[in-house]
């Protein structure tokens, strides 16, 4: 028992002797701790410096880029007196009476250092004066370059250094639900910002354009807005605002705005010719109904049917007839009028193209040379 006594004493002076060494040389081998991985809140996350409310929800960096770009418009045009020809008028006042000047208002977009404006044809229409306001305070009266009423665009330009100009976006590449800003001077009260979403793209015979491929938005666009800008969340031009669909002349939450994409090109055509010059081949179209398929003897599904076509026309001397329906222009397939309407007018004139056409239910395919498109009111398409 004395032993075992003994080798325990022995045992626990030993170890205490070794603790007081370490204690006293490696204090910091007693201190330390394990760290076990199960002990780390896996869900704890680094913060987030950013601000997601104003990240996510705010436009006014898009506001900012493009509002400076966005420009009113004044026009001002001479209107003859209401009884100015009337002879008891002309007798006192002569041949010439003073005229009443009528004014308008409108919205543009510079989308080039050179000054160069768009906007709609018919805020510029018929104006005698156009006078443009920048949203810095500056104005500047403006020319037409040219104007083309059947995409409702016209160009302008203006004599100012240092403009600033907007960045033109991609409207192919929009998508329903896209948020968008309206930028324009509604009722002459000055630059605003609505916003809203893509509502619908590609909405066309609302009888507005002869070519209509609008996209639709519920960003507020009210009288004055036409010729302004929409925008992407960007700042980017996607569209030139043009109408509204109203009951009571103010924004119902449906207003239209012509793609950037149509409007480059019309740009692009009048700074170069002067005028947009489009691809005729004299052919009256219409929708290809059950009806009218079943009428002609057709079965196709889609196509459009020609009711009538212009004596000596292009359509005419390639040999279409009443009945035909056109189904193909080139390699552009044809589902309805506005299709045809695009394809035809693309073409170049006086150059030949195929058009694909059921004639009784046979497919033909016949060459046109289209001829330059006629204006507005002067032509069947």
């Amino acid at each position: 028992m004395k032993r075992l006594w003994l080798l325990f004493s022995q045992t626990v002076t030993v170890l205490l002797a070794v603790w007081f060494v370490v204690a006293t040389l490696k204090p910091q081998w007693l201190s330390q701790r394990p760290r076990l991985a199960s002990v780390v809140p896996v869900f704890e996350v680094e913060p987030d410096t950013r601000s997601p409310v104003i990240a996510g929800n705010s436009l006014s960096a898009a506001a900012r880029a493009a509002a400076p770009a966005v420009v009113s418009i004044s026009t001002s045009k001479a209107a003859p007196h209401p009884h100015a020809q009337e002879p008891w008028f002309r007798f006192f006042f002569g041949d010439r009476p003073e005229v009443e000047p009528q004014t308008g208002l409108g919205s543009g977009v510079i989308v080039s250092p050179a000054g160069y404006i768009l906007t709609n044809h018919h805020v510029i229409e018929e104006a005698d004066e156009i006078l443009v306001q920048l949203s810095d305070g500056r104005q500047a009266p403006a020319r037409v370059i040219g104007t083309d009423p059947e995409t409702d665009l016209a160009v302008l330009r203006i004599e100012l250094s240092d403009l600033p100009v907007i960045v033109l976006g991609q409207s192919e590449s929009l998508e329903v639900g896209d948020r968008v800003l309206a930028i324009g001077n509604p009722f002459g009260v000055g630059q605003t910002v609505t916003a809203g979403i893509v509502s619908a793209l590609g909405r066309s015979q609302l009888g507005i354009n002869t070519f209509e491929n609008f996209i639709q938005t519920d960003a507020a666009i009210n009288p004055g807005n036409s010729g302004g800008a929409l925008v992407d969340a960007e700042g980017h031009l996607i569209g030139i605002n043009t109408a509204i669909y109203s009951r009571s002349g103010g924004s119902m939450g449906i207003g239209f705005a012509i793609p950037v994409a149509t409007a480059r090109e019309v740009m692009a055509a009048i700074v170069r010719d002067g005028a947009v010059t489009r691809g005729w081949i004299g052919v009256e179209p219409r929708e290809l109904t059950p009806e009218l398929a079943q009428h002609f003897g057709v079965p196709a599904s889609q196509g459009v049917v020609v009711t009538g076509v212009l004596q000596g026309g292009p359509a005419d001397q390639a040999g279409i007839v009443p009945g035909d329906v056109i189904t193909r222009v080139g390699d552009t397939p044809i589902r309805n009028v506005p299709g045809l309407l695009s394809a035809v007018a693309a073409l170049r004139p006086g150059e030949p193209a195929a058009l694909e056409v059921l004639r009784r239910g046979s497919p033909r395919t016949l060459t046109v040379v289209p001829g330059r498109r006629p204006p507005a009111g002067q032509r069947q398409d």
